[in-house]
């Protein structure tokens, strides 16, 4: 399968490495800057925070174990409105799992190999892009003068803006998803009343060229779920013994902008 292509925008997306060790992080930023972004380096949490409004990045990718402030930490605090992609030592499941817990969009143990971070961090921009109406045109597209109207998916008084990538509740409260999460409830209501499998959630939301576990997607319906519940949502995603989960809710497609 053919590498990834290496995202044509204006300017370089910007990339945060958070990472103590300045070996890995000189490593990383070089490497991250040869493939044509525009990464820069933070020796701790306090200077991410010192820098982050300076820099702006677009993505964060965040050690773990540091001293001072944990990427535990910091992942809590920036997802998910920063994508975060996770490094760390610990490459147990269980230390997956909690990276995926606390709002991380993916998550690489160390060591790793550069062109598979790279890869990653590429997925984590793709599905990104994919769910928001602001992504960045390449430079060789110009902008349509008749857009399409955008993707509205409504099921028992949710409001599910797939290209605004807005989630609002019956309440009108809007709901935040990290990447994950929102590309799953949308993979859902677009396959309403219909059982998807673990294997075509992988699939449908982190793509064949990303590697990825079983238990990532039980991570992320787990925070979905509770997002939904905290708003009378509790019943919208069914488990299917031995076959995989069904979106419950009768979902009425809707067009923004349009007639």
């Amino acid at each position: 399968m053919p590498e990834p292509t290496r995202p044509v925008a204006e300017t370089p997306i910007r990339i945060a490495v958070v990472e103590d060790d300045h070996e890995i992080r000189d490593l990383v930023v070089a490497y991250l800057e040869r493939e044509g972004f525009a990464p820069r380096g933070f020796v701790d949490g306090r200077a991410f925070d010192a820098g982050r409004s300076a820099f702006a990045p677009e993505l964060v990718v965040l050690d773990l174990m540091m001293p001072g402030e944990d990427g535990l930490s910091i992942c809590r605090r920036i997802a998910p409105s920063l994508p975060v992609l996770v490094l760390s030592a610990k490459g147990e499941d269980i230390d997956r799992i909690i990276g995926l817990e606390i709002g991380a969009d993916d998550y690489l143990a160390k060591p790793f190999n550069p062109r598979e971070l790279v890869a990653r961090i590429r997925a984590i921009l793709r599905r990104r892009a994919l769910g928001s109406a602001d992504a960045v045109l390449p430079v060789s597209i110009a902008p349509s003068p008749d857009p399409e109207p955008r993707e509205v998916l409504a099921f028992e008084g949710w409001v599910l803006d797939v290209d605004g990538r807005r989630l609002a509740a019956p309440s009108g409260t809007q709901t935040p998803l990290s990447a994950g999460e929102f590309a799953l409830l949308t993979e859902f209501a677009r396959r309403p009343r219909r059982v998807l499998t673990r294997d075509q959630l992988l699939d449908l939301t982190r793509g064949r060229d990303t590697e990825a576990f079983d238990r990532a997607i039980d991570v992320q319906l787990s925070r979905l779920r509770r997002k939904l519940a905290a708003h009378g949502g509790a019943d919208l995603i069914t488990t299917i013994r031995n076959e995989g989960y069904l979106f419950s809710a009768l979902v009425t497609r809707m067009r923004a902008g349009g007639q």
